[in-house]
């Protein structure tokens, strides 16, 4: 380490906001807040500072940080970023200084549940950043944990009405309320978390069990056969967080019980982690499984497009609504990477990162009409647009982005991601993608025109709502500027993802 560890201020100082707030926060409200305020501006401006000084000439990963923390199992304190990297280290600083300002109203055990928040997110900061595979699974697992608790005590509970031949099952399992999505989280991330460990377990062995560095793992020739099956194991561990089908059935009850600053992180960075694993540690160390299983990757994505803008169609509820455009979406983003080329493989980063800012906004503003009209029902509301100018705009422009228009960075992502497929091996991936860019349209605006543009509600108690007022404005604000910005400028993110890009597709043999 040369100079100040910038790379360990970015990650850790959320987690020492977290323990100053449980250490002094207790019936002190703005304590709390304006500490959380503090560590997400710390991570912010050194995302930023990082991206000013990263070396887009040189490439390749920057920044090194070590530390030996069991050097007789090689184990060490690892971190270094590159140009993909170094996009989502970006974008989590983004969504969580939003996040923070998003959650201000929150007055329940408010202590408790910025802590968690900071401590959540400091785990997909070290998820990012980190090359040494067991400490990247030590942050995965404090990534994904603390959802449990944020979820089942500040979520909320639905009304899922029982339907169909397990019906009766619905009110059993406590299907709808909060409780039962932390836990369905927590079950299937954990599930998940097992293959992953399994297939580093693997590879450590293999290699001679000598080092969990990335970098030195890269330069291991691993045997095919292992290859295939731990790149599958990979995927599956990965692919669930990235709620690929059918493992994806947690990502919507998750969504629509969290509050809004845990769904923004949920949709906007956590979903992010399931793809990037896939990228960094499948395709990056395992070249020819990643030959043998493209196909499947590229197949599911497929269905996850069409199958996740249906369900979004078929939803009342407008946060699950989002949630399963979530899943569509996610499933543009595996779709890039199964396409093995550079195009694709830009588009599928480049998509992370516009889904990420994209999903944050979304519920951001889901999550001000809930306080503001205490419904989600999608066609109870109506004509809101005359009320809450700001979050009508706001949420059109979000949704604009969605089916991607162009300006947008929504465009950009679907752009690249469909030139890859149409490039790919296999070409027909392009005409679901396409359908399923069209099925988000129809959804997307059928919700838009509803709730805020349509004919406005009789029901008395959407005569008066109020819009978006003092620090609601923050997030809005900064995740529709950082939208349009990276549509109509798409290279600040592009040039650092491409340098990143190519060193992998090199690697595959496809460049």
């Amino acid at each position: 380490m040369n100079g100040l560890p910038m790379l360990s201020v970015v990650t850790w100082a959320p987690f020492v906001a977290a323990l100053i707030i449980m250490a002094f926060g207790r019936s002190r409200p703005l304590l709390v807040r304006w500490t959380a305020v503090a560590g997400a501006t710390v991570s912010t401006v050194g995302a930023f500072w990082l991206y000013g000084a990263y070396d887009q000439a040189a490439g390749g990963f920057q920044f090194h940080e070590t530390i030996a923390l069991v050097p007789s199992l090689g184990i060490s304190y690892q971190l270094a970023l590159d140009g993909m990297s170094l996009v989502m280290v970006v974008l989590t600083a983004i969504i969580i200084f939003a996040g923070v300002f998003a959650s201000w109203t929150v007055k329940t055990r408010d202590q408790e549940f910025y802590a968690l928040l900071l401590i959540l997110v400091t785990g997909v900061f070290g998820v990012f950043v980190s090359l040494d595979l067991f400490v990247f699974f030590l942050f995965y697992e404090i990534a994904v944990l603390p959802m449990y608790l944020l979820i089942g005590i500040w979520g909320s509970s639905g009304e899922v009405r029982p339907q169909g031949v397990f019906g009766w099952a619905f009110g059993k399992t406590g299907v709808g309320t909060k409780e039962y999505a932390a836990m369905k989280l927590t079950l299937y991330l954990l599930f998940g978390s097992a293959f992953i460990l399994v297939g580093m377990l693997a590879l450590y062995v293999a290699a001679g069990s000598t080092s969990f560095s990335l970098l030195n793992l890269e330069q291991v020739s691993f045997d095919p056969q292992l290859q295939s099956w731990v790149f599958l194991a990979f995927y599956i561990g990965f692919g669930i967080l990235a709620a690929i089908f059918p493992f994806h059935t947690w990502s919507p009850d998750g969504h629509a019980s969290a509050p809004t600053a845990v769904s923004m992180l949920h949709a906007g960075v956590l979903m992010k982690l399931g793809a990037y694993g896939v990228v960094r540690v499948g395709m990056g160390l395992l070249p020819e499984g990643t030959h043998d299983w493209m196909w499947l990757v590229g197949t599911i994505a497929c269905i996850n497009i069409v199958y996740g803008a249906l369900s979004a169609m078929a939803q009342k509820d407008l946060k699950y609504v989002i949630a399963y455009s979530s899943v569509s979406h996610m499933g543009v983003v595996m779709l890039g990477a199964a396409t093995l080329t550079q195009h694709g493989l830009n588009g599928s980063v480049f998509q992370m990162f516009a889904h990420g800012v994209m999903t944050g906004l979304f519920f951001a503003l889901v999550g001000l009409v809930y306080e503001k009209a205490h419904s989600r029902e999608i066609f109870k509301m109506g004509g809101f647009a005359t009320m809450m100018p700001g979050i009508a705009v706001a949420f059109t422009i979000g949704g604009l982005s969605s089916l991607g228009l162009p300006a947008t960075a929504g465009f950009v992502a679907e752009f690249l991601t469909f030139l890859g497929a149409w490039a790919s091996a296999h070409s027909w991936w392009l005409f679901p993608a396409v359908f399923g860019a069209f099925l988000t349209s129809l959804y997307v605006l059928r919700v838009v025109r509803a709730i805020f543009w349509g004919p406005k509600s009789t029901d008395p108690h959407f005569q008066h709502l109020p819009d978006a007022q003092g620090t609601e404005w923050v997030a809005i604000v900064i995740l529709v500027g950082t939208l349009i910005l990276f549509g109509v400028v798409p290279r600040l993110a592009l040039d650092p993802i491409d340098v990143s890009t190519v060193a992998i597709l090199t690697r595959l043999g496809v460049m």
